[in-house]
């Protein structure tokens, strides 16, 4: 990849040839990307059922850019390269960098933090190396006149050049794409980045209860559950019913636990008439998230890795069933990018088969058993399915299984009309928008310029043919 070329050239280059080509098929995809916000943010509002871990944050925007190209066959692509900043529910700041260039960042979207698993990273050999760049780049190094020194950056490396030359680094490993930073500091930034990265394992969750679900008789004890977190402390919340079912969280001597720690092993101590029923568990902390983790949402907003985390909350739930006899299956489940849908694990440590449909297919656990199948999912599509047992059990899972970039899609980097489109810069934005491959609040204004100069120019057409 090229290292050299001029900024303010390539600007013009860009913006002309995106005012010629692309206007169109940008719009298009803006009012696709709109309207699939919103039917993923109705699914997310149903709840999950998977027991998600960790921080959830919010989008807040893109705060800290330069400018990228990216180069295909359609031609050339200005847009926006750098950190993102999302807002942690119950409180903290992240900062991440996004890992699919071609997908639209949807304003205000949710995330929640994931497996690399359940993203493209979980397929992508060069996982590890973005993590690397992560670490060894801004802002995770913020002394940029050493950065700069480092990677033989001639000039002087801005906060804005840090963060441009990182993300395009990225994005050459994230998208295996033709991106280059268009400040020279940025571009010889993002080329040592991407020359020098090595591999490094996927960092661990900032909390997550294992197993999420669990099974047994009344009177039992039932787990473990283990707690897994870097926190030095975590805060152990009972049942919303405790008061009135009974049930307790205790420890593996059966006392009860209000805190714990790294590898706690908690258990649901359930009374012994308690009737056939369920109960979840909810554990608390502040911590900083690990570089490196991944953040997905559901509404079809751009995958993000994390580049820094301030001091933030972050929470973890498993559940319980028990009954007196039969079957008492514990079921829970996750996105697996590897197989292509979400795997439902079902555990029977009861006397007797437990037999449940998903999807028109019925499978059975024997007693003592557990098992794993794999409810296949297309592409970037809301999913809402139940699990259902005897005796009316059910359980409902729902989200978006979003396993690949959009130019892993297309098998292209290239944009078509069906795709989001990266959109010129036609100026500075100001510090609330997101990046230029996502959404804009302008949408709809633009969607309805879009359609009256498709009418326009279709009646030029029909009165320039009656002339002739």
């Amino acid at each position: 990849m090229s290292a050299s070329f001029s900024a303010s050239s390539t600007r013009e280059r860009g913006a002309a040839r995106l005012a010629a080509g692309t206007l169109v098929a940008g719009l298009a995809a803006g009012l696709l990307a709109g309207a699939g916000a919103g039917t993923a943010a109705a699914a997310d509002d149903t709840g999950t059922g998977q027991g998600r871990s960790g921080a959830t944050a919010t989008i807040t925007g893109l705060k800290t850019y330069g400018a990228a190209v990216i180069r295909g066959a359609a031609g050339e692509q200005q847009v926006s390269a750098g950190l993102f900043e999302m807002s942690v529910e119950g409180g903290g700041m992240l900062q991440t960098y996004c890992v699919d260039i071609h997908t639209p960042t949807q304003r205000d979207a949710r995330y929640h933090e994931t497996p690399w698993s359940g993203t493209s990273l979980g397929t992508n050999d060069n996982a590890g190396r973005i993590r690397w760049i992560l670490h060894h780049s801004y802002p995770q190094v913020n002394d940029l006149a050493a950065l700069a020194k480092k990677a033989g950056v001639r000039g002087r490396l801005t906060e804005q050049d840090a963060a441009a030359g990182t993300q395009v680094a990225v994005w050459r490993y994230s998208d295996d794409v033709d991106v280059d930073a268009v400040d020279p500091q940025a571009e010889q930034l993002a080329d040592y980045l991407h020359r020098s990265a090595r591999d490094e394992a996927e960092p661990r969750a900032s909390l997550t209860l294992d197993p999420p679900a669990v099974s047994g008789r009344p009177g039992e004890r039932l787990g473990p559950v283990t707690v897994r977190t870097d926190a030095r402390g975590v805060t152990v919340s009972p049942p919303a019913d405790a008061a009135t079912s009974g049930v307790r969280i205790v420890d593996q001597d059966g006392r009860p636990v209000t805190t714990a720690a790294d590898g706690s092993r908690l258990y649901f101590d359930v009374p012994e008439d308690a009737p056939a029923d369920t109960a979840e568990l909810t554990v608390h902390a502040s911590t900083t998230v690990p570089v490196g983790r991944a953040f997905a949402s559901d509404s079809r907003s751009q995958t993000q890795i994390l580049a820094g985390s301030s001091e933030s909350t972050v929470s973890a739930t498993a559940g319980a069933s028990w009954a007196a006899k039969g079957a008492i299956p514990a079921v829970s489940a996750r996105e697996n990018c590897a197989t292509g849908g979400v795997d439902i694990t079902a555990t029977n440590p009861g006397e007797a088969p437990f037999t449940f449909e998903v999807m028109g297919l019925k499978y059975t656990i024997a007693a003592g058993a557990s098992r794993t199948v794999t409810v296949p999912l297309s592409e970037d599509r809301t999913y809402d399915f139940t699990v259902h047992g005897p005796d009316g059990f059910e359980k409902r899972f729902t989200g978006l299984l979003d396993c690949r970039t959009r130019a892993a899609e297309t098998g292209t980097a290239t944009q078509s009309l069906t795709d989001p489109s990266p959109t010129p810069l036609a100026g500075a934005p100001d510090d609330t928008d997101l990046a230029e491959t996502g959404a804009s609040a302008a949408t709809p204004w633009i969607a309805g310029t879009a359609i009256a100069l498709v009418i326009v120019g279709g009646a030029g057409l029909v009165i320039a043919r009656r002339r002739h």
